[in-house]
């Protein structure tokens, strides 16, 4: 993936656009599935209610 595919640029400021793992922390993000987001290198899942 490229890097536009993580950060945006609005104005000034840098704003991510996906989260980061909480527990592996700040550079790791989580991956965006269709009913779930998921660290690759811990295996932290969150599943997403719609």
């Amino acid at each position: 993936m490229r890097v536009s595919d993580y950060y945006e640029i609005k104005g000034d400021k840098l704003v991510r656009k996906r989260q980061w793992c909480p527990r592996c922390g700040e550079g790791i993000f989580l991956a965006e599935h269709k009913d779930r987001r998921s660290c690759g290198r811990c295996g932290y899942t969150e599943f997403i209610k719609r």
